[in-house]
């Protein structure tokens, strides 16, 4: 069967053919500065971030991943402490925690919004006094219920981190992610609604001091050059892929748009088409949703993106497997059946091509043909 259209989950050429020629002078203005390291484009981007995210403060570094590990080190995470977060998310939210030597502690999402339940964080932190910090997944664009997961924290004295990898620039009750905790961390891997090329990360915090021991952290620890008050790690932002991001991050908010568009096409086509599709609900704090991932909940998962891959239509499923029942994690003690929303959506989740540029004729073709799979 040959298909009639070929839609990629994700089509990064079509965004750089927009862009290319102040990417490539953004590109050359760097080799000609033959500053590769930090330097001026880190900090502009810094700025830019922080002000985007409406932070005090930005700290660039190598990847979403160091960013979450340089978190709890500023914080003062250690080898033993608890941190808690979700099993229904990508990797890196449990690995930086037992990187840290920290014992991940998970707990269940809401079913409407795949992020952290605070009514069950409440009952975990009643019972696991040794929690020091909680990590909440703003997952594929929209916050988690942040006020009382902040409120829980400060009455058990933890520290908030929020993983925002997939989330910049969406909204909770008007405020902006990545202002909402104690830290927050951006990940600008390629295929996130602002993506570098390369890996890229970034941090955002509102104490000066936790930003200025994130600063020598990244460096080694280095507090001045040769002189280390702490023991850090070699996550440096190179000044490529901050030149590179400051180009894009004037496009981010029309990108943006666009893929909320897309997201209103796709309710729309599906929901009239009847099909036994669970579409995605934002909650009523989530009041800006950036659509990182438009996922759907559907039966016979499997057998559909079977069906939509003959058809040529890329799809991804994010996530197979929740992190409890991960074979690295099987000292923690997790079991099936453990996290049940988080199993279930592992078992019925499918994430659509939903990129700014994709036209609603390939959206149409999607919604088409999930029909003609349940027909």
């Amino acid at each position: 069967m040959v298909a009639e259209k070929q839609i990629p989950l994700l089509d990064l050429r079509a965004q750089y053919n927009t862009i290319r020629g102040e990417v490539q002078a953004a590109v050359n203005r760097v080799m000609e500065s033959q500053r590769f390291i930090l330097g001026q484009e880190v900090e502009n981007l810094e700025e830019s971030i922080a002000r985007y995210s409406s932070a005090q403060y930005g700290v660039g570094c190598a990847s979403g991943s160091d960013a979450l590990t340089l978190a709890m080190m500023a914080l003062g995470i250690q080898p033993g402490d608890e941190v808690v977060t979700v099993p229904y998310t990508f990797f890196a939210s449990a690995g930086s925690i037992s990187r840290m030597g920290a014992v991940p502690v998970f707990v269940d999402v809401e079913e409407r919004t795949f992020n952290m339940d605070a009514v069950q964080l409440a009952d975990v932190l009643k019972r696991r006094p040794r929690v020091r910090a909680i990590m909440p997944v703003h997952l594929f664009g929209g916050c988690a219920d942040m006020d009382p997961i902040t409120s829980l924290a400060k009455e058990h004295g933890a520290a908030v981190i929020e993983d925002a990898a997939q989330s910049i620039g969406s909204d909770y009750n008007g405020r902006r992610a990545g202002s909402l905790g104690d830290v927050a961390c951006f990940s600008f891997f390629p295929s996130k609604n602002l993506g570098a090329y390369g890996d890229a990360g970034m941090l955002t915090a509102n104490d000066e001091k936790v930003a200025g021991r994130l600063k020598a952290l990244r460096m080694h620890g280095e507090s001045s050059k040769y002189i280390h008050q702490w023991v850090g790690i070699n996550s440096r932002l190179d000044a490529l892929q901050a030149a590179i991001l400051g180009v894009k991050l004037v496009y981010l908010d029309g990108w943006t748009k666009g893929r909320q568009d897309n997201a209103g096409t796709y309710r729309q086509l599906i929901a009239k088409s009847g099909v036994p599709v669970v579409l995605p609900q934002a909650a009523p704090y989530q009041t800006r949703h950036v659509y990182n991932q438009f996922v759907i909940r559907c039966g016979q998962r499997d057998r559909l993106q079977a069906f939509l891959k003959e058809r040529g239509i890329g799809t991804e499923i994010y996530y197979p497997r929740p992190l409890h029942l991960q074979a690295c994690f099987e000292s923690l003690g997790y079991k099936n059946g453990d996290f049940p929303i988080s199993e279930r959506l592992a078992k019925e989740t499918l994430a659509l091509p939903i990129y700014p540029e994709l036209p609603d004729g390939d959206i149409e073709y999607v919604c088409e043909s999930i029909g003609a799979f349940y027909a």
